[in-house]
């Protein structure tokens, strides 16, 4: 709705129904999970039980705790790292791709443009299987050709790295890209003709301005990256992250355990949100 442009109430109310029932929808099933967390049963469902925090801190059988699940821990530890690998890896690809695709003009540009949008509409599950298929293949004819092993091609963390790079970085270029889009390029020419060479006059004149975006970029390919599902099942090896453990956890039985790990996911994500929200002010 335009503000400026007079309604009647009944259109307004309609309207405010609407977005009221929509935030209800996306908030409804988090909140349903948030206030299982919290429930003194073996079973995250009603009736309710009663307040506990053994689902966090518990630890004795049958309520051991997040914090002194092993398993659950370990996977979070796991997650965390292929989270900012990916994400260093994305933002700095993503960054060179910015430049690539702002500053230069050359043959085959749309088309490779193009093709590095393709990862977001390709499944990721699919995904997964094409980068499982093509790194066996690639270590396999290594193998088969010098007797060299790449352990790096097969499923394992380092796969699982390079296969979420392979679609988080689209996302890192594309908002990175609409960052350097609105730099004034006089910018840099002003430090070219005061003596900078090129390389110093990105590196001091153009990242600064590019910052913002760049932490941002960094943000969400960390967040994607340690939700992600997909693309990971396809791709892990015997040390699981956090998405798969708990999928592997559920197919034995789902308890407030699981609420809660999603609990501490949602605070994590909402946290990084805030900084990186105050960080862009105060840029």
């Amino acid at each position: 709705m335009i503000p400026t442009i007079p309604t009647s109430r009944a259109l307004n109310i309609i309207w405010t129904s609407y977005v009221a029932l929509f935030f209800v929808y996306l908030t409804l099933p988090l909140a349903v999970v948030a206030i299982f967390a919290f429930n003194d049963s073996q079973f995250p469902s009603l009736p309710w039980q009663g307040f506990t925090l053994d689902w966090f801190f518990g630890r004795s059988a049958p309520k051991i705790g997040v914090f002194h699940e092993r398993k659950i821990m370990s996977a979070i530890g796991i997650s965390a790292l292929v989270g900012a690998f990916a994400a260093l890896l994305s933002v700095t690809v993503g960054t060179t791709n910015a430049f690539l695709f702002n500053r230069y003009k050359f043959r085959g540009r749309g088309a490779l443009y193009v093709l590095m949008l393709l990862p977001l509409v390709v499944p990721g599950i699919v995904l997964g299987i094409s980068v499982l298929v093509f790194s066996s293949n690639v270590a396999n004819t290594v193998w088969d050709a010098a007797r060299i092993n790449w352990e790096f091609l097969r499923p394992g963390l380092p796969l699982v790295v390079l296969g979420q790079f392979s679609f988080i970085t689209t996302i890192t270029t594309l908002v990175i890209s609409a960052r350097l889009q609105k730099f004034d390029i006089s910018l840099e020419e002003a430090a070219l003709n005061l003596g900078a060479t090129r390389l110093t006059a990105v590196r001091t004149v153009t990242v600064p301005f590019l910052m913002p975006a760049i932490i941002g970029a960094g943000v969400v390919a960390f967040l994607m990256s340690f939700e992600n599902f997909n693309t990971t099942l396809m791709l892990v090896g015997s040390d699981a992250p956090l998405t798969i453990a708990m999928f592997d956890r559920l197919k034995e039985g789902s308890t407030p355990l699981l609420n809660a790990v999603s609990l501490l996911i949602m605070l994590g994500s909402f946290l990084l949100a805030l900084v990186l929200i105050a960080f862009q002010k105060r840029s």
